[in-house]
């Protein structure tokens, strides 16, 4: 049995998409740029800021860091809360909670966000440990999060999953060897989290529960 169930944060428990897409264009837009095609804003949700303005726009340096200014500007003063909880993830949290696991967040999110959107959707409770990264810390790496998390509580591997829906998320269980589980109803690509090397795929947070044998 899995003891340690670790939980990204957008496209897995929350649905993120209308706050980080209008919150990149916004960005872009300031910059003087206005080709936001819907697939590029979509593979903002998961990775860090800075690599995925570099990705999609090819913004380095000070232009980089200017968009992830503005994203962060008005993202906190006005999109941030703008989030829906997935169906049946309040009740899976719940769940697992019950049956003594201990419930882990681990987000590319910036800290200060996470906790933030986590009270204001009532589900800060339910986890035990957050981490994430400081507003400076610039990686998509979920390894060395992941690695974190073990290391600070002391974890056993093998007692750990990790819960993602982008390739960032799996990549990050395989290369840290914990198992994970790819969710299909985020922003991901279900064949590139196969490819990648999930260990079980979720089309619900009822498919979730099953899988961790957890009654909801």
């Amino acid at each position: 049995m899995y003891k340690n169930i670790m939980f990204d944060l957008d496209g897995t428990v929350t649905d993120s998409g209308r706050a980080i897409m209008s919150s990149v264009e916004y960005a872009l837009s300031e910059l003087g740029i206005t080709e936001g095609s819907p697939e590029k804003l979509r593979r903002f949700i998961g990775p860090s800021l800075y690599d995925s303005f570099e990705r999609e726009y090819g913004l380095t340096g000070e232009k980089c860091g200017r968009a992830v200014s503005l994203y962060r500007e008005i993202y906190e003063k006005e999109r941030m809360y703008d989030v829906d909880v997935y169906e049946g993830i309040p009740e899976l949290l719940q769940g697992l909670k019950a049956s003594g696991r201990n419930v882990f967040l681990i987000t590319s999110k910036p800290l200060v966000f996470s906790e933030k959107i986590l009270e204001s959707i009532g589900l800060k409770s339910f986890f035990d440990h957050l981490t994430a990264p400081d507003l400076t810390d610039h990686s998509s790496d979920k390894k060395r999060l992941i690695e974190k998390a073990v290391e600070e509580y002391g974890l056993i591997k093998s007692e750990c999953i990790m819960i993602g829906d982008t390739k960032y998320d799996i990549c990050g269980a395989s290369d840290a060897g914990v198992s994970s589980i790819a969710v299909t109803y985020g922003y991901g690509s279900a064949e590139e989290m196969i490819r990648s090397g999930a260990g079980f795929v979720a089309d619900s947070a009822g498919d979730i529960a099953r899988i961790l044998g957890v009654t909801i």
